[in-house]
């Protein structure tokens, strides 16, 4: 790993030898042969790793996993029109103000902090006020809680009415089939589990959602416009340089060569995108192993709910945040807890993207975090915890 300390919080998160040297060079132009060519390659991956079809549309831009909410939002629905937002975190939060501000009418359904809304009282808030999108995260990087983003499809095609997922937490790691399931905007961040150092909004549309940008008779901000931006993705996939708002060369260079490495990865007998996500759901029960040999518990109220992309954990009696700082000590930096009001009773492990593929690196965080807890008097059984995470790795 490049730094001294092993970066585990649930993003950015470390990067791979070769993502990292193809982000480390002299900024090119973005007209250069090159950066043309790994410009275009990348949005081309977007759609394999996306699991999206052929005529989706990838969208690659400056900015933040905040930003391409903001893009969503804007690009889909104007003043006067309704949503329903599916709350299981911060995040959600932030979508249902991001819709809010954008003079959209709102439902949210929520649920107890660590559990998501049933699939009985969704249908009753569509059946009771009838929207034109629903909005959910995938994985709520403040609670690890993961909805099924599958059956919140079934419910968009049943009424008819577009589905947008956050999965700046979740995407290339966690499964989702785009075109399979129907789903219309699928988004993401490149520091997570895609992989690369932050600065990009990263989302694929459908054709059903490039239709409602179309039909918008107030349209977005110029910059979050994706007709802007569809003729410069036109050209690069068509490997033609073009220009709206200078690309981040280097971290597109990056990108490529992540989505390269995730389609290329091969893990217990396949390969690409299905191996990668698989390799995530290793990971994930080897540290929820330690995690319950060291009895610890997680915040999302059952294991089903519980994220591949990270641990939520909860503290044990007698415990607190600081023990944060032995685990960074201990040359691994975790992350504390983000869910409004709960800040201080939980701490969270990201496990996702190139560290997956680092079985060493996953034991030596189980390590330091069960000797941290044993030095704030928790009874921790340090080479149990890490015995019973290597069995499944």
């Amino acid at each position: 790993m490049p730094n001294k300390n092993l970066l585990m919080i649930p993003g950015p998160i470390e990067v791979s030898p070769t993502v990292l040297e193809a982000f480390e060079t002299p900024p090119p132009s973005h007209l250069a042969a090159d950066f043309i060519e790994n410009f275009g390659s990348s949005i081309e991956m977007m759609r394999q790793v996306w699991c999206a079809g052929p005529d989706s549309q990838p969208f690659v831009i400056a900015g933040s996993g905040t930003i391409a909410m903001e893009m969503a939002v804007c690009n889909l629905l104007e003043p006067g029109q309704r949503a329903l937002v599916v709350n299981t975190g911060y995040f959600s939060d932030r979508m249902a103000e991001m819709l809010r501000r954008r003079g959209v009418q709102l439902t949210e359904v929520g649920a107890r902090p660590g559990q998501v809304p049933s699939v009985d009282g969704l249908k009753q808030a569509l059946e009771a006020r009838p929207v034109d999108a629903i909005f959910a995260t995938h994985v709520d990087t403040s609670t690890g809680v993961r909805i099924d983003a599958e059956t919140i499809c079934e419910l968009a095609r049943q009424y008819d009415v577009l589905s947008v997922f956050d999965g700046v937490c979740a995407t290339a790691a966690e499964a989702f089939q785009m075109s399979e399931w129907g789903a219309d905007v699928y988004l993401t961040a490149s520091q997570k589990a895609v992989g690369v150092p932050p600065g990009l909004a990263l989302m694929v549309a459908s054709p059903r959602a490039m239709e409602a940008r179309a039909a918008l008779s107030e349209p977005p901000p110029m910059s979050l416009d994706w007709r802007e931006w569809l003729p410069i993705m036109n050209a690069y996939e068509e490997r033609r340089g073009s220009y709206f708002s200078t690309p981040a060369t280097n971290l597109v260079n990056a990108l490529e060569a992540s989505l390269a490495e995730i389609l290329a990865y091969e893990y217990r007998g396949e390969r690409g995108i299905s191996a990668r996500i698989n390799a995530h759901q290793v990971a994930a029960d080897a540290m929820r192993a330690a995690w319950t040999t060291l009895g610890l518990e997680l915040f999302p109220a059952t294991d089903d709910l519980a994220a591949n992309t990270l641990s939520a954990i909860m503290y044990p009696e007698g415990v607190d945040a600081s023990m944060l700082a032995d685990i960074k000590k201990r040359g691994v930096i975790v992350a504390g807890g983000l869910y409004p009001g709960r800040k201080q009773d939980y701490f969270r492990v990201g496990h996702m993207g190139h560290v997956i593929t680092l079985p060493e690196e996953l034991l030596k965080t189980v390590r330091a975090v069960a000797e941290a807890l044993a030095d704030h008097g928790h009874d921790a059984d340090v080479e149990a915890a890490v015995e019973a995470a290597a069995k499944h790795l």
